[in-house]
């Protein structure tokens, strides 16, 4: 079993409130869900208007396959309308 959790950290420049933060943020956490079948969150900066820390969770069952999806979520998350990407962390599940 392989397994990464992902967090990364966003700017949302043109929010100037928590409904247009939220607006912004829900196509990308929907998006993960939907077109990658992960566990996404937001898990930190709720009362900010312009930041947010998005967490995503995933198990494969090869390393190679891990970092494909690592990759694409990647792309997708920056390359995402309306937000600024600040910093990704990766967390690595070392197998048993």
């Amino acid at each position: 079993m392989h397994a990464v959790v992902l967090r990364f950290d966003l700017h949302v420049p043109a929010s100037r409130s928590l409904k247009d933060k939220r607006a912004a943020i829900r196509p990308i956490v929907d998006g993960l869900r939907h077109r990658f079948k992960v566990s996404v969150a937001e898990i930190d900066h709720q009362d900010r208007w312009q930041r947010a820390s998005v967490a995503v969770a995933l198990v494969a069952p090869s390393a190679g396959r891990l970092d494909e999806l690592v990759d694409a979520i990647d792309r997708f998350v920056a390359h995402a309308p309306d937000i600024e990407l600040l910093d990704t962390e990766t967390a690595w599940l070392e197998p048993a």
